[in-house]
């Protein structure tokens, strides 16, 4: 009778235990890939103005696909608009802009510069959109923006004459230069303009709900989209989405080898593999999370107790570089750009290629850290320079597979400029940083450090849930109290 009873709870309770949901990251990559075997199959057995490619391919898919294609697109100004101002109004305290501050800043910006040039020359090499022929499927005219501006007129149109039209017209440089000044006035004055400080804040809130319930349907948009332009392409397709990834990955490997490591030595002088090797621990777990926040306690452990780095500037810094640092991010952005403007036939000029690189910094400012804004931020790159929308399901589909490596770059790329900042500002304890015997910091490590008054653990950080930037958002109220390092008087 007792066991009789025990299984009868036992029963109760497994079927009262909820069952574990897959999350929007997984969905998305399901529908990628049922997306080019549903394309692939329409391209071989559905023949060309049948029933089936009127009304499915021509129909439903596409009408599908340009609702999610519009529903990104008109997220875009607004979103970018207020994410900047909000991000250069905290910049702009003064406690931040001291000789530390500063220079971080500029360095952060500088190193982001270099990915998205990176990542451009690379894809100009490599040339991975040549082959996928997207101007047979959607019809684009190439916009003044990309393809008869000098490099005087980019520099002038940066400043606009009238935001209102601006922000009808999409022209981004001139929305985010406006946004800039704007922030950036408004964190000067401070609690003189907390009214409208506070608009922005929540109406920046605002904009974040939107883009999770836009996210939500973003299999079913990037199914639409891929089957349809796989059911025109067939196999050929597949090919130059591969060369992508790898032009993507290549680009991440020039920038952690070659530019961090060239970066710590110049301003250091001290091995650059001695640190790569302390460092690869919080590279591994970035790699495997994919959350910038969820290794923020391993990275700034790490650099403190095998590095070196004074606590202040850590402390300082890592959180600031999870904010703006957007080395990974960028070079996925600027790969794109050129995979897209090949796959479409479309010529990008010098001019536009500048567009690129000032669009993806400026953007920097305000937008790390937020669930889904690397989409809606590729989205506004493409519309700097006149790319279709189009190509951004493409890329949000692998998105995934891009996401783990863009982390790990990213980590590091905060590491790298902390060291170097801690350095230049008489910060850095040389002997530890030359010492060899050393073991990876664990998060065992991190939990049990006594007397630590710095937010450890993987809650203070970032939210439960998916770790990826699609679906994750750190907290960045848990560094309002965090120490900043005073300037260095010599």
């Amino acid at each position: 009778m007792t066991d009789a009873s025990n299984a009868q709870t036992a029963e109760i309770v497994k079927k009262k235990e909820p069952k574990k949901s897959v999350n929007l990251t997984t969905w998305i990559l399901i529908s990628l890939a049922a997306g080019i075997i549903v394309g692939i199959i329409c391209s071989i057995t559905v023949p060309d103005k049948s029933v089936v490619d009127e009304y499915l391919i021509e129909g439903v898919f596409y009408v599908f696909g340009q609702w999610f294609i519009r529903l990104m697109q008109m997220l875009v100004v607004p979103l970018v608009f207020c994410s900047i101002v909000c991000g250069a109004a905290s910049m702009s305290d003064p406690k931040l802009l001291g000789k530390v501050g500063v220079g971080t800043i500029l360095m952060y910006l500088c190193t982001t510069a270099l990915a998205v040039t990176i990542a451009i020359l690379l894809a100009q090499v490599i040339q991975p959109g040549v082959g996928l022929d997207m101007a047979s499927i959607v019809k684009v005219e190439p916009s003044s923006t990309s393809t008869d501006q000098t490099f005087a007129q980019m520099l002038i149109n940066i400043i606009p004459t009238n935001i209102i039209a601006a922000m009808n017209s999409g022209t981004m440089l001139q929305i985010i230069f406006f946004a800039l000044v704007l922030g950036f006035i408004l964190g000067r004055l401070g609690k003189k303009v907390a009214t409208v400080n506070r608009f922005f804040t929540q109406f920046n809130a605002v904009m974040m709900h939107m883009i999770g319930l836009i996210l939500k349907v973003a299999p079913i948009g990037i199914f639409c989209l891929i089957a349809r332009t796989f059911a025109n392409l067939g196999l050929t397709g597949i090919l130059p989405m591969l060369k992508f990834i790898g032009t993507v990955y290549l680009g991440l490997f020039v920038q952690l080898l070659i530019v961090y490591m060239l970066l710590v030595f110049l301003f250091t002088r001290l091995n650059p593999l001695q640190f790569l090797r302390k460092m690869l621990p919080v590279m591994l777990f970035a790699f495997s999370t994919s959350s910038s926040n969820a290794t923020i306690p391993l990275n700034m452990e790490t650099l403190e107790k095998k590095i070196g780095v004074d606590p202040k500037v850590a402390s300082f810094t890592i959180p600031l570089g999870a904010t703006i640092n957007m080395d990974g991010t960028a070079i996925m952005q600027g790969a794109a750009v050129i995979f897209i403007a090949q796959a479409f036939g479309i010529d990008l000029s010098m001019t536009a290629l500048l567009t690129v690189v000032l669009t993806a910094v400026s953007a920097s400012i305000g937008t790390a850290g937020v669930p889904g804004v690397g989409t809606i931020m590729l989205a506004m790159v493409f519309e700097s320079v006149g790319l279709p929308a189009e190509g951004v399901a493409m890329i949000m589909g692998i998105d995934r597979l891009l996401d783990m490596g863009r982390t790990a770059v990213n980590v590091t790329g905060d590491a790298a400029v902390t060291t170097c900042m801690a350095r230049l500002s008489g910060m850095l304890d040389k002997n530890v940083f030359n010492n060899h015997d050393f073991k990876a910091v664990s998060e065992e490590d991190l939990l049990d450090a006594p007397g630590s008054d710095e937010p450890t653990g993987y809650d203070d950080f970032t939210a439960h849930g998916d770790p990826t930037e699609i679906g994750e958002q750190g907290d960045p109220d848990k560094f309002a109290n965090i120490e900043k390092p005073e300037p260095v008087r010599k």
